[in-house]
Order: structure tokens, then sequence, then C-alpha cells
């Protein structure tokens, strides 16, 4: 009975906690990696209660319990590492996992023992821990709760390196039918609700912390879009720039703007303007990492500062923004219009001050708009076209062909705009 309690308690404490950073993220509108500690205590807690429930000589029961602690581990570590502006190397948890997927069925199919098969999924978590340790350690670290965090993530990796060889010393055999009942699965409910307690309250300090950060910041961010207002933009840049130099990381600069937008107050008002607005400031938020420095610059301009990006992916970060921009319904407008965007994407060289960097994305945007609006031009990518129209080549005109569809949809909106503008005059 106390086991059966035990096995229960240990997945409601981790559905607590989830529900607890959800909140965190819903009500604080903090960044993404916060919805990833809930989902991980999500996938803990689903993990734990299929040990629970499923029956313990059941083939699939272990291989189930893996994929949603597998799925755990992911949530966890991938979101301790966005961040602090690091990128957990999924295809290394991959690897482990399937590794571990693969001798764990062999295990499974040639022994009814369960002692091998737990010290070998054990062992696959812990290496998945190691990996986002390395990742972590090669993040500045700012606070205590960044050490804290660092603390946390070594003791569970060490934790199932040690613990499943240590309870399989004092209990060599664990048949697979008997495993609830085991010794092995009582001291794992204990150490689980352990150290579900001591990460949750590591983690929501840590969160706590970046509400409390964020909340001093509010004076800093654009009413309107929940973005860093121009200065506060600015003299991030002025203290990115300089670290990324210093420490060797990439930092990538996005300059946008939204298309025709001056028709848009003229024609529906400043009130459908502001909403959409508002709507593309939504979108950048969703789509930037907690790392990443976003702002509104100007009326209908916006920059974001992309930490420890390469330049290819800063630009396909801008073409994911305007790809969503320009399917995105705004109250207010016609239900057949749809807004766009144009966007100039530049990478920081090695000396080169904010001022030239922003120079060299707005470039890019001019050239996006001069090109026929809506569309991701990339500064490095132009220097590289001017050295191979040096060779006689010429690739900016195949990068200006028209896109058919998107121009047929500009083309359509122009034809509204111009029935709404006439609406008006009748």
């Amino acid at each position: 009975m106390q086991t059966q309690i035990l096995g229960l308690l240990t997945p409601m404490m981790a559905l607590l906690f989830a529900a607890t950073f959800a909140v965190f993220w819903k009500l604080g509108k903090m960044k993404r990696h916060v919805l990833g500690f809930a989902l991980g205590y999500v996938a803990f807690a689903t993990g734990f209660l299929v040990t629970h429930f499923l029956p313990g000589d059941a083939f699939y029961t272990f291989h189930t319990t893996q994929l949603f602690y597998t799925i755990g581990v992911t949530f966890f570590l991938g979101s301790l590492c966005e961040r602090v502006g690091q990128r957990l190397h999924l295809p290394t948890i991959a690897v482990i996992y399937g590794i571990t997927a693969l001798v764990l069925g062999l295990a499974l199919n040639f022994t009814d023992n369960a002692s091998p098969a737990l010290v070998l999924v054990n062992i696959g978590y812990g290496a998945m821990y190691m990996v986002g340790l390395t990742t972590l350690l090669s993040a500045q670290r700012r606070h205590i709760s960044d050490y804290a965090i660092l603390f946390l993530v070594a003791f569970s990796g060490a934790d199932f390196f040690i613990r499943p060889s240590l309870t399989v010393m004092f209990e060599t055999t664990i048949p697979a039918g008997e495993y609830q009942q085991s010794l092995y699965y009582s001291l794992i409910g204990l150490v689980l609700g352990v150290k579900s307690i001591m990460g949750a309250m590591i983690l929501l300090g840590a969160t706590i912390f970046e509400l409390t950060s964020a909340l001093r910041e509010d004076s800093k961010m654009d009413p309107l879009t929940n973005l860093h207002n121009r200065a506060s933009f600015e003299q991030s840049m002025l203290t990115m720039l300089p670290r990324a130099q210093s420490e060797g990381r990439p930092l990538s600069l996005v300059v946008a703007d939204i298309d025709h937008f001056k028709q848009v107050n003229d024609i529906w008002g400043h009130q459908a303007g502001d909403l959409a607005i508002t709507g593309f400031g939504r979108i950048i938020n969703d789509m930037v990492r907690g790392c990443d420095v976003p702002g509104r610059v100007g009326g209908e301009e916006f920059c974001i500062a992309v930490w420890n990006c390469e330049n290819l992916p800063a630009e396909r970060l801008a073409e994911r923004i305007r790809q969503a921009f320009a399917h995105l319904k705004h109250p207010g407008l016609n239900d057949d219009i749809r807004l766009t965007a144009s966007f100039g994407v530049a990478t920081a060289r090695e000396g080169e001050n904010y001022e030239s960097l922003f120079a060299r994305a707005d470039e890019s945007l001019y050239l996006a708009k001069s090109s026929g609006r809506n569309r991701v031009e990339n500064a490095e990518r132009l220097v590289q076209d001017h050295a191979t129209q040096g060779n006689g080549d010429e690739p900016k005109a195949q990068r200006a062909e028209p896109r058919a569809q998107e121009d047929a949809t500009l083309d359509q909106n122009a034809e509204l705009v111009a029935l709404k503008r006439a609406a008006s005059n009748g």
C-alpha cells in the first residue's frame, strides 16, 4: 500500500510543478523555455505513471517508460540550454536513446531479470545529462541560479549512473513481473520525488529571478508589442556585440519593415495599424529564443539581435517570420487582406561596431524593398554576389525572379486596397 501511495505521490508532485511553470509562462508572459520546464515535468509524470499502472512483465512497459522519460529529459535540458543561449545537440540525444532502446529490447528478450534493463536505460539518461552539462558549461554564468542549475544537472546525471548499479548490488535479480514490489522501485520513487522537489525549487528560483528582472525592464519595453524600445535595443546591442566578439560567438542582426504600412493607416485607420504592429510583434516574440533581443525601433520598423547564431540560421529565422506574417489575419482589415514585411540580415564581422552592422542590415532591407518587397535579403550573400558578378555571373537576377503565388497575393491586396479607397471616397 505504501508503495502504491508513493508511486502516485511522485507524479502528482511533478504535475503540480508542471502547472506552476505553465502559469508562470502564460500569466508572466515569459519565454518558451519556461513552458519547456512544464512540458518536461508532464513527460516525467507520464513516464512514472506508465510504470505504475502497466503490467511490469509486458514487453512494452519499459519501452514506453523510456520514451516518456527521454522526452522529459530532452525538454528539460533543451530548455535549460536555450535559457542561456545555447543549443542542446539533439542528434546526440537521439543516438543515445536509439542505442539504449535497442539494447533494452535485446535484454528483455533474453532474460526475465529487469536489473540489466534498468542499469542500461539509466546509464542512457546519465549520458544525456552529461551532454546537457557540457553544453551548459560553455555558457556565461551571471547569477547564482546559473550555478544552482549546473549543480542540478550534474547531480541528476551522477544519480542515473550510480543509483541503479548500487541498487542492483543489493537486489541482484528483479523479475520483471515483480518490479513494482522491488526495493529498486521504492527507491526510485523516493529519489525521483526528492529530485523533483529540489529541481523545482531551483528552477522556480531562476524563473522568479527572470520574472522580477523582466518587471524591472518594463520601462524599456514597447507597450504595443512587448518588444524592447529603440533605446533599450541599442543599449543591448552595445553590450551584446563586444561580448560576442570577446567570446568568439556569432551575432546576427535582422531588420524588418512592414510593407505599405502608411496605406494601412490611411485606409483602415491607426487603430488597425496598431493591431497589425501588435500582431507582427507577437510573431517575433513567439519565434525568438530567450537569449535573443527583439526590438521595435520605429513606427513599423523592427530589429532582432540573434545571439550565438550564424548567418544562414538567422536568414532562416527571418524567412519563418516573413511567412508567418504573410498568412496572418488582421482585425480591422478586410478578411482577404494580408500584410507583408521585408527583411534584411547581416552578421557581425570581427571588430565591427553596431552602427556598421546596422547599416549593412539596413542596406539589405532597402534592397528587399526595391526588389518587390515581401522578401529576405542577406548582406553576407550580397558580398558573395558581388564577387560572383565580378566573374561574369548574375546570381542576383535569379534571386530577383518573382514569386508567382506571393505576387498574385500582393496584386489581389492592391486591388482590394483600391476598392476600399474608392468606397471610402464614395
